[in-house]
């Protein structure tokens, strides 16, 4: 028997339809109905609820104690369930700068086990790193630093069996240009971070083929009047995407609202940048080589340093709402289809459409996350409210 959602809103990839029926067949969306064509339907009761696609991160190091640098199956496992309870159903396992003997060993163990996860779906790797400058290094060891190397991406590429979609580059670096149109050539974004290039080396990379900026603002050159730097870059190239990390500590509201009204929402990527410490409590972890310490909701290293986030997506998507920023219908499209089209993966996650994966999730209407679907299958539900029993 087919089943079939119904519920008040249900967020398409251009309109928001609703109070109706999504037909689901064999683990993936079938029609749209605000009758049901007949009665052989498993009718599945959200009554004052929405649905929404799954979330797409495209920018996670780690939840729940584990990080994929750790270059463990189980660890890969727990971070792909984990990210469930935050609305995630596809994500981008993301490494660090290390040396280049463990992201061999990292990549090679992704590309071996990550069709088996029984969470969110892997579908790719972002390399973060090693390719930066001293520059607005932030929390990578600039003691692996290298120039970029297309010798290495094509070895990374060959260990993961393919799976390589983003690799992050500064773009002042020599041989960045050439790296960058053939990474863009063969399949690969490549996104700009961690550098203090100038305008014009951004815009040159652009040229060359980048697309992305990594968490915008946060590591590189700032807006200045006299030089717009990687910012100016980021807010005035034309087709490129942004990343933001929307916790309201890396980026201040304001100037998130800044951002989407000078590039657009179809521009804008929520991401989490989750380290090990996400879904964990406060105290001391690591995020590659450094300790961490996680007080409230920041990462931080010794030098007060931003490390990482402990943001988690759905957080991202209600924050932008409450901050009268987005609308829900904005703000949700910024965390499934527009990540998925950055990595030209819409054809595989991020929108409800027929034929796709039924990967979606329930929301209340205060955009509270309830329950989290995969092919169709409940894979996670909010636990209920515990009330206090007054004796």
């Amino acid at each position: 028997m087919q089943k079939a959602i119904y519920a008040d809103k249900f967020f398409f990839e251009h309109e928001v339809s609703g109070p109706g029926y999504l037909v689901l067949t064999d683990g993936t969306f079938d029609g749209f109905y605000e009758t049901l064509p007949t009665s052989h339907f498993d009718v599945i009761d959200y009554t004052g609820k929405w649905i929404a696609p799954g979330l797409v991160d495209t920018h996670v190091h780690g939840l729940l104690g584990h990080d994929v640098m750790d270059n463990d199956v189980h660890g890969l496992e727990k971070i792909s369930e984990g990210l469930l309870a935050c609305g995630v159903t596809s994500f981008l396992p993301t490494t660090l700068t290390a040396s280049i003997e463990s992201l061999n060993e990292v990549v090679k163990t992704i590309g071996s086990c990550y069709q088996n996860v029984s969470g969110a779906k892997i579908q790719g790797i972002f390399l973060e790193g090693p390719f930066f400058a001293e520059a607005y290094k932030g929390a990578q060891n600039s003691a692996y630093f290298s120039d970029p190397s297309i010798e290495a991406l094509q070895k990374w590429q060959e260990l993961s069996r393919g799976l390589i979609k983003k690799v992050a580059v500064a773009p002042e670096l020599q041989g960045a240009n050439e790296f960058i149109k053939y990474a863009t050539e063969s399949g690969v974004s490549v996104a700009l971070a961690h550098s203090g290039a100038t305008y014009k080396e951004a815009k040159a990379a652009a040229d060359h083929g980048a697309s992305m900026f990594v968490h915008t603002f946060n590591g590189m050159t700032p807006l200045h009047h006299r030089e717009p730097g990687m910012v100016g870059a980021a807010m005035s190239l034309n087709g490129v995407y942004n990343e933001l990390i929307c916790d309201g500590y890396h980026v201040h509201p304001q100037v998130v609202k800044l951002l989407i009204r000078a590039t657009d929402v179809d521009r804008t990527v929520l991401i989490s940048d989750s380290m090990r410490a996400g879904l964990m409590p406060e105290g001391t972890y690591e995020l590659g080589e450094f300790p961490v310490t996680v007080k409230g909701k920041t990462a931080c290293l010794e030098n007060g340093s931003l490390a990482g986030s402990v943001l988690l997506l759905k957080d991202a998507v209600k924050n932008l709402v409450d901050w009268e920023i987005a609308t829900p219908f904005e703000a949700i499209r910024m965390a499934s289809l527009v990540p998925a089209k950055s990595l030209a993966m819409d054809h595989m996650c991020g929108k409800i459409a027929s034929g796709h994966d039924a990967d979606f999730i329930v929301l209340d209407r205060h955009l509270g996350l309830l329950a989290t679907y995969v092919n169709g299958e409940k894979k996670y539900e909010r636990p209920p409210n515990k009330k206090k029993i007054m004796v």
